[in-house]
């Protein structure tokens, strides 16, 4: 094999992370949890025990290791499966480096530079990976681990190395990342939340796939996905989403492997998101 460097397999992986191409130069990914149930509570009479089921349901047949998180904020309703079990990120890590980006901007008492906006938008709309490599770089580990701490996600553990796409993330700390962006907190500003929502909302339209699926008309929705397949336990493919409309405040996470292909992801993931849209409808 052609002698790379370490930038330059820095470059190859971070290529790969967003376009999917086999990765089996990286350290194996986690192994699979023994499978747990999925567990839900709701302020709201029969809510928790309907998601339960459809979402178990949903998910009957299905191969490969899935996690789920759901919380509306309206209705009191949790719902978690393998909330702890690690992933590789693949692109849905974008969301966490714009957050640091800036949670560090924010320290420093400055607004982001036309620079700095060009590479955000083009690291949530379009998944691009070279902006995000960029940014990734500039903040380092020291305020990417620094904005974790701030918020908590202490189960997130950025990628070495430059490998941005292989940070461990779990439904637990991507559903408290999400709650960061929908409610006034003393982590983000309002300006700073609305500035990740305005640019998850733009994502381009081939990459709306995931959790936005069967919400009902109304519902305005925030997104970002990532895709990546590598020697072992195959494609990882994720989606999370933010949603509010019909009486609902929610936001679902879902995060799996073990994918023969990148569209078996996909479905599996819209099974889930559709019952859960389709619930939180009727409540």
């Amino acid at each position: 094999m052609t002698h790379r460097t370490s930038a330059g397999r820095r470059g190859l992986v971070a290529s790969a992370l967003g376009t999917g191409i086999l990765i089996s130069v990286l350290a194996a990914a986690p192994a699979a949890a023994a499978t747990p149930t999925v567990s839900c509570t709701s302020a709201e009479a029969g809510l928790a025990a309907k998601l339960k089921k459809d979402i178990t349901a949903a998910l009957a047949g299905r191969k490969g290791t899935v996690a789920v998180g759901l919380y509306d904020r309206s209705t009191g309703t949790t719902c978690t499966l393998r909330a702890s079990t690690a992933y590789d990120s693949a692109s849905v890590v974008k969301v966490t480096v714009l957050a640091a980006l800036l949670w560090d901007a924010q320290k420093n008492g400055r607004a982001l530079t036309g620079r700095e906006k060009t590479l955000a938008t083009a690291m949530i709309t379009k998944s691009d990976n070279a902006s995000t490599s960029t940014l990734w770089k500039q903040l380092g580990l020291t305020k990417i681990k620094g904005f974790l701490a701030a918020g908590k996600m202490t189960q997130t553990k950025p990628g070495a190395n430059g490998y941005w796409g292989l940070t461990q993330i779990t439904v637990t700390d991507e559903q408290k990342l999400l709650k960061l962006l929908t409610a006034k907190n003393t982590v983000l500003t309002d300006a700073s939340r609305a500035y990740v929502n305005k640019l998850m909302g733009q994502v381009v339209s081939a990459q709306r796939w995931g959790t936005p699926y069967g919400r009902p008309a109304g519902v305005t929705w925030h997104v970002k996905n990532g895709w990546l397949s590598r020697a072992t336990h195959g494609w990882r493919v994720h989606s999370v989403g933010t949603f509010k409309g019909g009486g609902h405040d929610y936001q679902i996470t879902v995060l799996t492997h073990g994918n023969s292909t990148m569209n078996y992801g996909i479905t599996t993931i819209q099974g889930v998101a559709k019952v859960i849209h389709k619930d939180l409808a009727a409540s």
